[in-house]
């Protein structure tokens, strides 16, 4: 579990940006978690784990949930769990 705790410390150093922060056709790569509970071990066994790349698909009208595209699955998840999701832009 120590993996979580130290990709936080390592992204405090950098702009830190989360899952919520996407538009609708931006793909990124998940680089870790904000918070090591529960929910963030959760969303590691729905395939959103370090290195994981995904497309933000969607969000609802209003805003919440939001759709996202990972290993070939579609997944949505809500706004205040995508803002656990540490991501960075890929190409």
């Amino acid at each position: 579990m120590s993996h979580l705790s130290n990709r936080k410390a390592q992204s405090a150093s950098a702009q830190e940006r989360t899952l919520a922060d996407l538009k609708p056709g931006q793909r990124a790569r998940v680089v870790g978690f904000a918070e090591s509970n529960a929910l963030a071990q959760r969303i590691m066994q729905l395939g959103l784990i370090a290195g994981a790349m995904l497309t933000f698909v969607r969000a609802a009208p209003a805003g919440d949930p939001i759709e996202i595209n990972v290993f070939g699955y579609s997944l949505s998840l809500r706004k205040s769990e995508a803002r656990m999701i540490l991501v960075e832009d890929v190409a």
